[in-house]
């Protein structure tokens, strides 16, 4: 594993014991409680967290041995899975974190170094250096941690995994035609990027905010209450889901 892998399982590695430790807390009454999905209960948070540390470690395996691996078998299957495990004792679900999340740093562990370069593809999206399913893991984990809503929320998340995720998850709404067209200005560092449809000239709206207040609300998990609005109707655009 080279360097940056490394530092990449660090972090994840330290995301996935803060969300074990919310996830230890929870009693088999809490965790079928909602959590904050819609029409999801902590269990079936906790088990798709579980379910895709096998999915991303599948990929990793596609990278390191070159046969073609699928993260899931299909959505339906990863569904079934996720609605299967949903309701089990909280120690169990727990439990299927933590094994989960150890097999697939194993997994990674045992790439050698140009394997990081292989083209694998997720369920959905075009193929992508196998590099990056260290990202998609880390994402995973820190964002289904606030979805847990057992009092992770997004001003816990670290300042290196909001500065690192901002630019992509911004840069996932470029090109959507679904999305209104604007410009996000963060105020730490000074950076900005345009969501929306293609180039049309300067977008109607700017969104100005902290980097956490935008990636909160990017990814659905604000209501953008901290951001500033400037230029159209002077509204917060109304945002299709993150994907």
């Amino acid at each position: 594993m080279d360097d940056q892998a490394r530092r990449s399982m660090t972090r994840i590695g330290e995301a996935t014991d803060r969300l074990l430790a919310s996830a230890a807390a929870l009693t088999d009454a809490t965790a079928r409680e909602p959590s904050a999905l819609p029409g999801w209960t902590r269990g079936h948070v906790l088990t798709h967290v579980a379910r895709n540390a096998d999915g991303l470690g599948n990929l990793l395996r596609w990278a390191r041995t070159g046969t073609k691996t699928p993260m899931y078998a299909s959505r339906e299957a990863r569904a079934a899975s996720i609605e299967a495990g949903a309701g089990r004792p909280a120690a169990e679900l727990t439990a299927d974190v933590r094994r989960t999340a150890i097999t697939f740093a194993a997994e990674a562990a045992s790439l050698p170094g140009e394997a990081w370069a292989a083209q694998v593809q997720m369920l959905v999206g075009p193929p992508m250096p196998a590099r990056r399913v260290l990202d998609s893991r880390l994402r995973e984990v820190e964002i289904h941690h606030v979805d847990l809503g057992a009092g992770y929320r997004p001003a816990d998340w670290p300042a290196e995994f909001v500065a690192d995720s901002l630019p992509a998850v911004a840069g996932s709404f470029a090109g959507r035609e679904d999305t209104p067209s604007c410009l996000l200005r963060a105020d730490r560092p000074d950076a900005e990027w345009r969501i929306g449809p293609g180039d049309q000239g300067t977008p109607p709206v700017s969104v100005r905010g902290s980097p956490v207040e935008l990636l909160a609300w990017l990814t659905g998990r604000g209501d953008g209450g901290g951001l500033q609005v400037s230029g159209g109707d002077a509204a917060l655009p109304v945002l299709p889901a993150w994907r």
